[in-house]
C-alpha cells in the first residue's frame, strides 16, 4: 500500500475541467478522477490506487465489482432489461418474495432511488391515514426529526432543517412536524389525532453518523403502537449490513411498520430502492396511484435478488460488526490528537475533526494524497463507510494515514 501524490496532474485536471464545463454544479467533488474499482480499492486515470472509505454513501456495501453481483447483472443483461410494469417479468416476483422475507413483511413496492422510496413512504402513510385510520381529507401529518436527510426532492427538503437544502426552493409541502432527534418524548408530544406516521433514520448518516441514545427506537416503537401511527424507518444508508445487523433497527430489536431501502440494494451497479411493509399497510395503494417506468425492472430485480441472497448468509453483517469494533478502537485512539469525537455503528463512523487540524474538507483532500478516500459533512466531520469486504489490515493502514495527516 503506497501513498499517492496530493497534486492533480495535467491529464486529471483536463478531465475535471471538462466536467466542470458541462455538468451542473450541484456537487463539489473531491479532486480525484476514478476510472476502475475492485473490492475496497479504486484506481484513478493515472493508475494511482486509493482505498475507498465512502462506498458511494453505502451503495457499495459489497465492494466494487463483486463477482456474484456482476454475474447476476451480466446474465440478466443478456436476457431482458426492461418491460415497465405494464407487463409482468420473471425476475420481479422472486426478488420481492426474497426481500419481503428478509424484512419479515408481506409486500414490496419497488422504485429506483432512495428519495423515491421516501416519497413513496410519505404517500403510503397519507393513504393509510385516510383509508384506514380515518384522518380527515388533507389533514394528515408526519413527525420527522431535526438533522434528518431523506433526499433532495422538494417535498423532502421542505422538512429539512438544513438551510442549504431549503434556500430558494420553496414553497414547501405542508404536513410535517419536526422534533429533536433522539428525543422520544418530543415525538409523543408532537403526535395528534391527525398524525399518520413517524419517519426517522435509525442512525442519521448525512448528519455525521449520529447514533441516538440507547432505547430511543424501542420507545418510539412503543409510542407509535400505542398512538396508532406508522413507524417508518429510513434504512437507505443504515440498512443491508452496514451497521453489523441486517437493519439498524435490529440493534434494538425493533421492527418498523415500513422499511425504506435503497443504495446497497442495487449492489453498487444500478439504482434500486423499495418500500417494504405488511399487506394491511402497503395494500392501501391501488393500481394507477403510484409507479415508475423503471421501478421493478428485471435487471434491477435480478441484482437485488442476489443482494438479498448474500445478506441471508449473515456473512456481511458479521464482518461489519467485528471490523467495526476494531475500527472504533483505532479511531478512539485519535481523540485528543486532531479528533474531538467519534461515533461508530458497525462499519460506519463519523469522525469530528479538531478545527486546529483543519476542516473536514481539508482533511479529506489531504487523505487523497495518501491514498485514502473519505467525504466531509457539516464542516468539521468526515464519514467513514468502507465496503464490507475490506480487510482489517486495510482499515489499520487507513487509520494510520489519518493519524499522519492530522499530525501534519
Amino acid at each position: 500500500m503506497t501513498a499517492t501524490t496530493p497534486s492533480v496532474d495535467a491529464a486529471m485536471s483536463q478531465i475535471i475541467a471538462a466536467e466542470e464545463e458541462h455538468v451542473a454544479h450541484n456537487y463539489h467533488p473531491l479532486p480525484v478522477v476514478i476510472s476502475r474499482g475492485e473490492g475496497a480499492w479504486v484506481t484513478d486515470v493515472e493508475g494511482k490506487r486509493y482505498l475507498d472509505l465512502l462506498s458511494a454513501y453505502s451503495a457499495l456495501n459489497f465492494g466494487h465489482g463483486h463477482p456474484a453481483l456482476l454475474a447476476a447483472a451480466q446474465e440478466q443483461l443478456n436476457r431482458l432489461t426492461l418491460t415497465s410494469r405494464a407487463y409482468h417479468n420473471d425476475r420481479l416476483g422472486p426478488f420481492a418474495a426474497a426481500l419481503a422475507e428478509l424484512c419479515g413483511k408481506d409486500l414490496v413496492l419497488p422504485m429506483n432511488t432512495g428519495a423515491e422510496a421516501v416519497e413513496t413512504g410519505i404517500k403510503l402513510a397519507r393513504a393509510w391515514g385516510y383509508r384506514v385510520k380515518g384522518v380527515a381529507p388533507d389533514a394528515a401529518t408526519i413527525v420527522v426529526a431535526h438533522g434528518n436527510f431523506h433526499g433532495r426532492t422538494t417535498t423532502i427538503v421542505g422538512f429539512s432543517d438544513d438551510p442549504q437544502a431549503q434556500a430558494d426552493f420553496g414553497p414547501f409541502t405542508p404536513g410535517f412536524a419536526s422534533v429533536p432527534f433522539g428525543d422520544a418524548a418530543a415525538i409523543e408530544s408532537a403526535i395528534t389525532d391527525d398524525t399518520v406516521a413517524v419517519l426517522v433514520e435509525p442512525i442519521q448518516g448525512e448528519a455525521g453518523v449520529v447514533v441516538p441514545p440507547e432505547g430511543y427506537l424501542r420507545a418510539v416503537r412503543e409510542i407509535c403502537t400505542r398512538r396508532g401511527v406508522l413507524l417508518i424507518a429510513d434504512e437507505i444508508q443504515s440498512g443491508l449490513g452496514r451497521v453489523g445487523e441486517t437493519f439498524a433497527c435490529d440493534r434494538e430489536g425493533v421492527v418498523p411498520d415500513v422499511y425504506l431501502l435503497g443504495k446497497a440494494l442495487g449492489g453498487g451497479i444500478l439504482p434500486l430502492s423499495a418500500v417494504v411493509a405488511d399487506r394491511d399497510v402497503l395494500g392501501v395503494i391501488r393500481p394507477g396511484e403510484h409507479g415508475s417506468t423503471f421501478g421493478g425492472n428485471p435487471l434491477a430485480a435480478a441484482i437485488g435478488l442476489r443482494v438479498v441472497e448474500m445478506l441471508q448468509t449473515g456473512e456481511f453483517q458479521r464482518r461489519a460488526k467485528l471490523l467495526g469494533e476494531h475500527l472504533e478502537s483505532s479511531l478512539q485512539a485519535l481523540i485528543g490528537h486532531g479528533v474531538t469525537g467519534v461515533r461508530v455503528a458497525g462499519l460506519w463512523a463519523g469522525v469530528d475533526i479538531d478545527p486546529a487540524a483543519g476542516t473536514g474538507r481539508e482533511i479529506a483532500e489531504r487523505l487523497i494524497g495518501r491514498g485514502v478516500l473519505v467525504k466531509d459533512t457539516h464542516g468539521q466531520t468526515i464519514r467513514i463507510a468502507p465496503p464490507l469486504v475490506i480487510r482489517g489490515t486495510e482499515l489499520d493502514w487507513a487509520v494510520e494515514q489519518l493519524r499522519v495527516v492530522l499530525a501534519a
